[in-house]
């Protein structure tokens, strides 16, 4: 873990009444993080009252999100007092994952466990073909799940409503360009429904999940079919005028070289993205199919050792551009990538200059995320439990969260 002056801060809580909700969401996003705690440390470490605190913690125990955890060892005069924790079974989410033709779902419960893992193969990725299979699908993850369904997030591949990009080439996915994907979903789905693009929601799903959890500062490369960025700042994650942040996809990695759906010459994900590498498969006479690098070993396969040196030689000055313009903690590699393939691509990256290249670094310029092959669509999970229990300062002035809104156990 990094240290204290590294890690995401904790949020702090704002006494006045008209701040009850954004209290609500420090005291659930802190015990989230703590783990069993007793109301006077919850206060110390919110800065919230005790009376405030103990109002709060009674209205989750009601609402089923938080339980008693029993009184701690007695170390000198009177009773101890009660600790609480989250209570996994109070809530849930479902994560969705479209990719070009596969479709990935994971349930995950209030206390960050993952309850169900599922992917298959979907030939008509299309609104026509995709929509009802996400139907039958949240169907079938429903059956069964304790507690209360927080919402439902969905991701694909970006960029989102640009002309000359959406809907253009082998990495994004037909039909959907001038579709409101959410409200068509929630529609469909009847509870609200989150879309994202994929690299945007898997650095949410690392802040809440994984390797950036004790980070403020990231970004999230992540491989999916295509390569896209997800940045955090200051905790807060950073999509853009139009959602379309951190589309170093199109980048040009390599000016004049392969040609790219996109209309541009040596795009990165032309080089460094499972796209390109299904490519140098086919092109060898091989069936394509990713799932054969569980058991492949780049030491002694000339196909899959090239393609990990050209990947690894084109992100490598894309990094140090990020470097120099972020000034992140650390970049994480993440996505469609078994941990050794990103850990042997992390190894072969010959990192340049850049502000990065510091002697007092808390953590390596760049990091292996946490979330594996499901990061993202547990970074889809992610994303309505980052907006109902992640504290946000400007909803200090509205009402307390609808918790009738979220779907009843039924």
């Amino acid at each position: 873990m990094p240290p204290k002056d590294a890690a995401r801060p904790t949020a702090r809580g704002k006494n006045p009444g008209r701040n009850r909700e954004h209290n609500r969401r420090v005291v659930l996003d802190l015990m989230r993080q703590q783990g069993r705690t007793g109301r006077r440390e919850l206060a110390r470490l919110c800065q919230l009252t005790p009376q405030s605190v103990t109002n709060i913690i009674d209205d989750l125990i009601a609402e089923n999100l938080i339980l008693p955890a029993g009184r701690r060892t007695a170390s000198g005069r009177g009773q101890p007092p009660l600790d609480y924790e989250i209570n996994p079974d109070g809530a849930f989410t479902i994560g969705i994952e479209l990719a070009v033709t596969r479709m990935t779902a994971v349930v995950v419960d209030l206390a960050d466990r993952i309850r169900v893992r599922t992917s298959f193969e979907v030939a008509d990725m299309s609104p026509a073909g995709a929509l009802p299979r996400i139907e039958a699908l949240v169907a079938e993850l429903r059956a069964g799940q304790p507690g209360r369904l927080m919402g439902i997030g969905v991701v694909m591949p970006g960029p989102f409503e640009i002309e000359g990009f959406s809907g253009v080439g082998p990495t994004t996915l037909p039909g959907w360009a001038g579709i409101d994907a959410a409200a068509a979903l929630t529609s469909l789905l009847g509870i609200p429904v989150a879309v994202e693009n994929d690299a945007n929601a898997v650095a949410i799903g690392e802040t809440l999940l994984g390797a950036g959890r004790h980070l403020s500062q990231f970004g999230v490369i992540y491989f999916g079919t295509g390569i896209g960025l997800g940045t955090v700042s200051s905790g807060t994650l950073m999509r853009g005028a139009f959602g379309n942040a951190g589309e170093i996809g199109h980048i040009v990695a390599a000016p004049g070289g392969r040609p790219c759906p996109c209309g541009q010459q040596g795009c990165l994900e032309r080089y460094a993205s499972t796209h390109a590498l299904r490519e140098r498969l086919l092109a060898s006479g091989r069936s394509g199919d990713l799932a054969e690098l569980d058991t492949a070993h780049p030491e002694t396969d000339p196909v899959l050792d090239a393609w990990l040196d050209e990947a690894a030689a084109h992100l490598a000055p894309v990094v140090s551009i990020l470097e120099n313009v972020l000034d992140p903690q650390t970049i994480i590699l993440a996505g469609g990538l078994a941990p050794d393939w990103l850990d042997a691509i992390i190894a072969r990256m010959r990192l340049g200059t850049s502000v990065a290249r510091r002697s007092d670094r808390a953590l390596p310029r760049v990091i292996r995320g946490q979330s594996g092959t499901f990061a993202a669509a547990i970074g889809a999970a992610a994303l309505p439990m980052h907006e109902a229990v992640t504290p946000r300062l400007e909803l200090s002035e509205v009402a307390p969260l609808d918790t009738e809104r979220m779907e009843q156990p039924g």
